[in-house]
C-alpha cells in the first residue's frame, strides 16, 4: 500500500462532515469493488485450474445425486 498524499488528507479535513462521510462512502464503495475484481481473478484462475483437471463431465443423475447427498448431510448435523 502507498502512502496516503498528505494534500489529500488536507483536504479532507477540511470538508464539512457530511462530506467527510460522502467521501468515505465512496472509498469504501471503491474498495469493496476491488475486493469483487479480485475475487474475481481468483475465481477465473480456479476454474481454469480445473478446466486443465479434463475431468470428465457429471451426468443430471450424478449432480442430483450429489445434491441429495449433501442434503442429507446438511440435515443429519440439525438433527
Amino acid at each position: 500500500m502507498s502512502a496516503i498524499d498528505p494534500a489529500l488528507i488536507d483536504k479532507l479535513e477540511k470538508l464539512p462532515a457530511q462530506r467527510q462521510a460522502e467521501v468515505r462512502d465512496f472509498v469504501e464503495f471503491l474498495a469493496a469493488r476491488e475486493e469483487r475484481a479480485a475475487a474475481g481473478a481468483r475465481l477465473g484462475k480456479a476454474l481454469e485450474q480445473l478446466d486443465g483437471l479434463a475431468l470428465p463431465t457429471l451426468s443430471d443423475e450424478e449432480i442430483e445425486a450429489e445434491i441429495q447427498a449433501a442434503r442429507r448431510e446438511r440435515a443429519s448435523r440439525r438433527a
